[in-house]
């Protein structure tokens, strides 16, 4: 019966000392979890400066959809992707040297560079991954949509260039500089590269 009582003591003091740990860790942790999460400032670094001189004239928004398989003889994995894109293209004014621009009395003859395009990118608001399918056999390649995302910027770009976004540029380079020009009260004549 002695060694019952003692049992019993033994278990209730060790409940207790259980309990009592148990509170101390919750008491010093409780402050700890009902802080607010601290933000680090840190500071902003400037890494480069650089001086734009594009003239962007137009904008084309693209939409591709973009299929990539991977198959092999275990297995296939496959992205189906709805890209939407936007395209710009405009001319370089930096590029216009002295001997491209003649004044006559209140005449400009000006021979601007080439268009190009100057910026090509996804709208990821918009662009979506419709299916993905992983065969039984292969393990899921998370490189596969970053491909399918590269092969439409690629694609997007071509077909820009195949539906004229340069000549649309140039044109639209054209008529903004000959208003730009207007407003000076000078009249402007655009010299076609030979």
């Amino acid at each position: 019966m002695l060694k019952t009582r003692l049992i019993i003591v033994g278990l209730v003091l060790a409940i207790a000392a259980g309990v009592a740990l148990f509170a101390a860790l919750l008491w010093v942790r409780l402050p700890l979890l009902s802080a607010t999460p601290r933000i680090q400032n840190t500071a902003t670094i400037l890494k480069q400066v650089q001086t734009l001189s594009e003239l962007v004239t137009v904008k084309y928004v693209l939409e591709k959809v973009v299929l990539l398989e991977d198959v092999k003889w275990y297995g296939e994995n496959r992205v189906l992707l709805v890209a939407h894109g936007i395209v710009k293209a405009g001319v370089d004014l930096q590029e216009i040297k002295p001997e491209d621009v003649r004044i006559d009395d209140k005449k400009v003859l000006l021979k601007l560079p080439r268009a190009r395009i100057t910026d090509v990118y996804l709208d990821e608001q918009k662009t979506r991954v419709v299916d993905r399918t992983t065969g039984l056999l292969r393990a899921f390649d998370k490189d596969l949509e970053q491909s399918a995302r590269r092969q439409a910027v690629g694609d997007l770009s071509l077909s820009a260039r195949y539906n004229g976004i340069c000549g649309d540029a140039e044109e639209r380079a054209r008529l903004q500089l000959t208003s730009l020009f207007h407003q000076f009260g000078l009249e402007v004549e655009f010299i076609k590269d030979k």
